[in-house]
């Protein structure tokens, strides 16, 4: 046998142990999406009896084999099916879900921290009575109300000031 004749050889039979592989893995692919089985480069690999490199090599099988991931058959039973998308969707809202509950937990804390610090520092006798607070309140509230009234005084002092001018020129021009 020549060395053409054998390379020739040698390049149909790897041509045709390719295809065999093919056909195994296109096999095994069938045979998991219909029977719900694991739809992944391992298990299909593993199913088909060949290298996860060789998914890898034949790009039109690793994309058959990502779309049937995708988009899985409908449920034989006639139940809801659950599909890549439905569970990454019920990851996220769940993930929200789990922040939000973080942060509600993050104010309760504060709050709780905020009414024992409270509590402890009236119970310490270091913070004043309630009444006192409340009486304080009540003497700046009416401190700020006098300042009001003390500018009300001034304001009607100005304009009775100025009536009393414009009365006695009034009562000058009379007389002259």
């Amino acid at each position: 046998m020549t060395s053409s004749s054998a390379t020739t050889a040698m390049t149909e039979g790897r041509r045709a142990d390719s295809a065999r592989r093919r056909q195994r893995v296109i096999k095994a692919l069938n045979e998991a999406i219909t029977n719900a089985g694991d739809v992944s480069v391992s298990g299909i690999a593993q199913r088909a009896g060949v290298d996860r490199t060789f998914l890898y090599r034949h790009r039109d099988l690793l994309e058959q084999l990502h779309a049937a991931n995708i988009n899985p058959p409908a449920d034989p039973v006639g139940g809801p099916s659950v599909t890549r998308a439905s569970l990454q969707a019920d990851l996220a809202n769940a993930n929200e879900r789990a922040r939000r509950l973080t942060s509600r937990v993050h104010q309760l804390e504060k709050r709780l921290s905020e009414a024992l610090g409270e509590q402890a520092w009236r119970e310490s006798g270091l913070g004043a009575p309630i009444d006192i607070d409340q009486l304080q309140q009540q003497i700046t509230t009416l401190e700020q109300t006098v300042v009001d009234l003390r500018l009300q005084l001034e304001e009607r002092d100005q304009d009775l000031s100025a009536a009393r001018n414009a009365n006695r020129e009034l009562i000058t021009r009379l007389n002259t």
